[in-house]
């Protein structure tokens, strides 16, 4: 039997709108499945928290799971004065976009590398 490899894309608009529970929630319901999430926008760093709480709170309680491995990368690579002005107003506006999270099971996820360009997702065999 092959094992697939499952990626799920979560745009901001579809937890835009969510609590942090709901979003914490929709998260693990898809890392459970044994698929890798991949979400425009970035969580807040208090909902970061609350998901590393929450998946090693299922570590041991669920058969074969052993945690998340999760990753950021920002298109904000700007770095003078008024362009930070600028990226802090848009995101009050309208959200932090420009991001891109990547969550995945720690039994499918072997390491996931990370610079401020690009990130590598290692995967087990």
């Amino acid at each position: 039997m092959k094992n697939n490899l499952t990626l799920s894309f979560i745009t901001y608009s579809e937890i835009d709108r969510l609590n942090s529970n709901q979003r914490i929630k929709k998260i693990l319901d898809i890392v459970l499945t044994n698929k890798i999430v991949i979400l425009q926008g970035k969580l807040k760093p208090e909902e970061e928290t609350s998901l590393i709480s929450s998946t090693m709170a299922l570590v041991g309680r669920i058969k074969k799971f052993k945690g998340v491995e999760l990753a950021v990368i920002s298109g904000t690579n700007q770095s003078g004065f008024f362009d930070k002005i600028k990226i802090g107003i848009a995101r009050g506006l309208i959200g932090e976009r420009d991001a891109l999270t990547i969550i995945g099971p720690a039994s499918v996820v072997k390491e996931i590398k990370r610079n401020p360009n690009k990130i590598e997702l290692l995967l087990k065999k």
